[in-house]
């Protein structure tokens, strides 16, 4: 068997996420339909995390094995000839046999994009709110409220470190075994874990919220997000952040912000 790590790129606006589904379009099930025409094998490929549905990927890491002798710079070619516009592969690697791109992972970093289309405060007399491109639409929350910008990076602080994210995760118990975590853990630190980089900066006119963690929880990147908007929108102060993560409940949090504007960015390997 040829053991193959892929990293590719994606837009998935037009995707169910990255895991297969019966009769919806997935991330994996389209990468394992190519890698089916090009080589006539039946695979899984084995994602470093499952993308929900409208969440793009910059490095998204998927480990494969075929028994087909294809020199990498051929699959490489073969599968972007293959594949939609909206998947591309960027690199192939050999790897050694116990490679698994979720279980080997080390650190996820992940980034989420607000176009901020009101100032904060208000301008009085009131202005027009600032406009989003329908062609930066599709990758941004075009996020209606003033938000005080020194208000996302105070909630953004409180996060980093250790912390058990129950508060962060999805509601449904079942949904929360879709889990973006890089190894295995015992069922009482199921919900801990660990954010080395979490900060928000401005670019181009868009907010940007970098986290870096060990891994992460179903919807944890948007709950956090969302929870900091209502922050920096002054419905609850930053300060309650701690609280938040202490009461362990999903109720406690902000609302889940909208798939569109998470990217995931890089997938850190020993």
């Amino acid at each position: 068997m040829h053991h193959w790590k892929l990293t590719l790129a994606y837009d998935g606006t037009s995707f169910n996420g990255w895991q297969v589904q019966p009769n919806l379009p997935t991330i994996q099930g389209t990468l394992a339909a190519a890698l089916h025409r090009i080589t006539g094998e039946t695979l899984l490929p084995q994602g470093s995390g499952r993308t929900d549905a409208g969440v793009h990927a910059l490095a998204q890491v998927a480990s494969i094995s075929l028994a087909t002798p294809i020199p990498a710079t051929n699959l490489h070619y073969a599968l972007n000839r293959v594949l939609p516009q909206s998947i591309r592969v960027l690199t192939i690697e050999s790897v050694s046999e116990d490679f698994h791109a979720r279980h080997s992972a080390r650190r996820k970093t992940y980034e989420y994009r607000i176009f901020p289309r009101a100032l904060y405060p208000r301008a009085i007399p009131p202005t027009l709110d600032r406009i989003c491109s329908p062609m930066l639409a599709p990758y941004v929350w075009d996020c209606p409220y003033p938000l005080d910008f020194a208000a996302l990076e105070n909630a953004a602080d409180y996060v980093r470190g250790t912390h058990d994210f129950t508060s962060f995760t999805a509601v449904n118990p079942d949904q929360t075994s879709r889990d973006e975590s890089t190894s295995s853990e015992t069922p009482e630190a199921s919900f801990v874990r660990t954010i080395y980089h979490s900060s928000w900066h401005r670019s181009d006119g868009l907010y940007l919220y970098r986290v870096t963690g060990s891994g992460f929880l179903h919807h944890m990147v948007r709950n956090l997000v969302g929870t900091f908007v209502e922050a920096a929108a002054r419905r609850i102060s930053a300060d309650d952040i701690p609280g938040i993560l202490a009461a362990r409940n999903r109720s406690a949090a902000g609302p889940t912000a909208p798939a569109r504007g998470l990217f995931l960015v890089e997938v850190e390997y020993a």
